[in-house]
C-alpha cells in the first residue's frame, strides 16, 4: 500500500495523550514518521478553541491532510443531531478533508434532514459513517439500511469500514466487507480478540482477524487509518511497516 494512503487515528497515540500530551503534538510525530495523513479525535481535545489555529496552521505548513472523528451520532430520536453545526464549525476551521460519525437512531430521511445534510456536504470534502460497537448503529442491517437509503436520496455520504468493530456485535467482518465495498471511502484497521462484551482491541498482527484477506476485499484506492492504542513508538512502526511494505 502506498504511504500517502496510509492515516494516523490519534487513537494511536492514547498512552501520549494519558500522559497530557496534545494532538498539535501527535501530529508532530506523524510528520517525523513520513505521514501526511492524520485523524483527529475530538474527545481528545483538552481546549477545542485554543488548540484548533494551531492545529490548522501546523498541517497547512506541513501539507497534512485531516480527517475528524466525531464520537456522537448523526440522528437522535429520529431527529438530526442539534449539536451538528457545531461540529461542522470546527471541521472548517481545523481545515477537515473528511468527518466521521456513527448513525444513531435512523427512522428514514425527513426533506428538511435532506437539505441540511446537503449543506453540511458542502462545508467538508466529504462526510461519513462508520459501523461503530452498537447493535442500533454497527450491525450489517443497520449499516445497509443507513447506507442504501441515503444513496435513494443522492445523499453524498461515505462509509467507514471499521474491521475490528465488527467483532463487538458478533457479526462477521468478511461478509461485511463483501457486502458493503461499493459503499466504503475509508477504513479503519484494527485487530482484536474475543468478539461481543469480550472483544479486546489489538494491534494488527496480535488478534484473530485476517485482516490482510479482508483488506483485499476492500476497495484499493481509499485511505487506510490504523486505529488502535499503541505501546510504543516500535509497536506503531510495526504497524506502518506492514500496510507500507514494498512502497
Amino acid at each position: 500500500m502506498e504511504k500517502n494512503k496510509l492515516v494516523l487515528n490519534n487513537l494511536v497515540f492514547a498512552n501520549a495523550r494519558a500522559q497530557g500530551e496534545l494532538q498539535l503534538e501527535m501530529l508532530h510525530t506523524a510528520v517525523s514518521l513520513g505521514i501526511t495523513n492524520v485523524e483527529i479525535r475530538r474527545e481528545f481535545f483538552k481546549n477545542i478553541p485554543g488548540e484548533i489555529k494551531g492545529i490548522r496552521a501546523y498541517a497547512e505548513q506541513h501539507g497534512l491532510t485531516l480527517f475528524y472523528s466525531v464520537p456522537d451520532e448523526l440522528f437522535i430520536g429520529g431527529k438530526l443531531n442539534a449539536k451538528l453545526t457545531t461540529y461542522f464549525t470546527e471541521a472548517q476551521q481545523l481545515g477537515i478533508h473528511a468527518i466521521k460519525f456513527n448513525i444513531g437512531e435512523f427512522k428514514g430521511f425527513k426533506t428538511e434532514q435532506l437539505i441540511k445534510l446537503e449543506h453540511y456536504g458542502r462545508l467538508v470534502d466529504q462526510i461519513n459513517v462508520e459501523n461503530d460497537q452498537t447493535q442500533q448503529s454497527g450491525s450489517l442491517a443497520a449499516i445497509v439500511n443507513f447506507l442504501d437509503a441515503a444513496r435513494r436520496h443522492g445523499l453524498q455520504i461515505g462509509y467507514v469500514y471499521d474491521l475490528g468493530n465488527w467483532c463487538y456485535v458478533d457479526e462477521d467482518p468478511l461478509q461485511a466487507a463483501t457486502m458493503l465495498t461499493d459503499h466504503v471511502s475509508y477504513i479503519h484497521l484494527k485487530d482484536c480478540l474475543g468478539s461481543g462484551k469480550q472483544t479486546v482491541t489489538v494491534p494488527l498482527g496480535d488478534g484473530e482477524l485476517s485482516w490482510e484477506t479482508i483488506l483485499q476485499q476492500l476497495p484499493q484506492d481509499v485511505p487506510v487509518a490504523l486505529e488502535y492504542p499503541t505501546a510504543s513508538q516500535a509497536v506503531l512502526e510495526a504497524g506502518i511497516a506492514k500496510l507500507t511494505e514494498g512502497d
